[in-house]
């Protein structure tokens, strides 16, 4: 970190490398919040801020309830962008998204402002910082050979054909194994090999402020929880019909979404609604343990971790802004 002040980062008159604020945390660790109180507290001090989503399921249209997308309320009065910009028949992957991210934030700065970027989704952050790998698209027959494999076989076939990229990766991680596998058949080289010509990342023309949130375990837990309850009460069930009703491809991100599968199995009588609350939950949980764990340990080190064991504790987001070297009204 430089020894510049926060404020001073944010007002410096930069044009070559002007700031990119960001808040990362997992599902429910009160990301969304934070941004729009560091949104509020920077439009008091007379710089425009916009709020950028950084999520992969906010993205889609068709998750409202699912993906706890801000409401208006929850906006505070602050501009959001790319939140439901994408229909659920259209997949968003992270080059997509980092796409039009850059476009928003370039925006952003255009106006003077401070572009606030938040979310949990590492793989989007990751690319829009450091760029992405040119993989060459993938020939559609060695794509279909290899998704027909069962994960098993694939996985060993992976451990022939790039054993390095094996080692790093689960049995049992169908999509991560197939993606390694079908990139080594398609191109001749390993999935690392592209990832070490990575290209299109911002972060050598921006100046990045982060603030990564990590709240207790046990208490991030309840909350996801009592999150995926609230879904049910304010309409997940009505949510997946729809997307049910629209009968697409079940391999879509849409599709599999936590909550989705989990729903839709109780809508086509396949489960109870009892139990399909308790996996969609179960699932909530499992992936803001694969969030904290990647932001513990994947960010650059400088990045602050913020640990907090109350969610109620008053004055915690007192404590985000004041890292920006800002106050503002909770």
């Amino acid at each position: 970190m430089s020894t510049e002040t926060s404020s001073d980062w944010f007002a410096r008159p930069d044009p070559s490398r002007p700031p990119l604020a960001l808040i990362a945390g997992p599902t429910a660790s009160g990301k969304s919040d934070c941004a729009v109180a560091l949104a509020q507290a920077l439009e008091a001090q007379g710089r425009r801020a916009v709020v950028i989503n950084a999520d992969s399921a906010q993205v889609y249209a068709d998750l409202e309830v699912l993906s706890a997308r801000p409401s208006a309320a929850d906006m505070g009065g602050i501009e959001h962008r790319l939140f439901g910009t994408w229909d659920g028949a259209q997949t968003c992957s992270a080059a997509d998204w980092a796409m039009a991210a850059r476009r928003e934030i370039d925006a952003v700065h255009a106006e003077g402002g401070v572009p606030v970027l938040v979310g949990g989704t590492g793989l989007y952050i990751r690319t829009l910082l450091d760029g992405i790998a040119p993989v060459p698209p993938i020939d559609e027959a060695v794509r279909a050979e290899v998704r027909a494999l069962p994960v098993a076989d694939a996985y060993a076939a992976l451990i022939r054909e790039d054993p390095e990229r094996a080692a790093r990766l689960a049995p049992a991680d169908t999509t991560r194994v197939a993606r390694a596998l079908e990139v080594i058949r398609s191109t001749g080289q390993t999935l690392g090999t592209w990832q070490a010509q990575t290209e299109g990342g911002i972060c050598d023309r921006v100046s990045v402020r982060a603030a990564i949130l990590l709240p207790a375990r046990e208490a991030l837990y309840a909350r996801c929880d009592l999150r995926f309850q609230r879904m049910i009460e304010r309409g997940a069930l009505n949510e997946v019909a729809r997307l049910l009703q629209r009968q697409l491809d079940p391999d879509l991100p849409v599709m599999r979404a936590i909550g989705v599968p989990e729903l839709a199995a109780y809508l086509r009588n396949a489960a109870n609604l009892e139990d399909a609350i308790a996996r969609g939950a179960q699932a909530t949980r499992n992936y803001a343990k694969r969030q904290f764990t990647w932001l513990r340990h994947q960010p650059p080190a400088e990045w602050p971790r913020m640990s907090f064991e109350d969610f109620d504790e008053p004055d915690h987001l007192a404590t985000i802004l004041h890292s920006f070297g800002l106050t503002g009204h909770i």
